[in-house]
């Protein structure tokens, strides 16, 4: 069963308001940092929407390189199997 609620969720003054389901609303609350109000987590996430930089840089070095070898090894890993498919036709 579907529900369509909608939620509230006053920005800057009491009467600017902007209809959000409850999914929204909840991710909003997940991105919500302490302090801010739900116009600082929009207009946060909006900014980094329009920055092409926003996210680079985000992982340390360790970080990054655990996830290029995780993925080179998926790479082998994928090219093995394909190899031995091959063979085995």
């Amino acid at each position: 069963m579907a529900v369509n609620a909608n939620v509230n969720v006053t920005m800057a003054t009491a009467d600017e308001q902007i209809r959000v389901s409850d999914t929204v609303k909840r991710e909003l609350d997940r991105r919500r940092r302490e302090g801010e109000s739900y116009n600082d987590v929009l207009q946060r996430i909006l900014e980094d929407d329009r920055d092409l930089m926003a996210g680079f840089g985000r992982w340390s070095d360790e970080q990054a390189n655990r996830v290029r070898e995780a993925r080179e090894k998926s790479k082998q890993k994928s090219k093995d199997r394909m190899r031995r498919l091959a063979e085995d036709e």
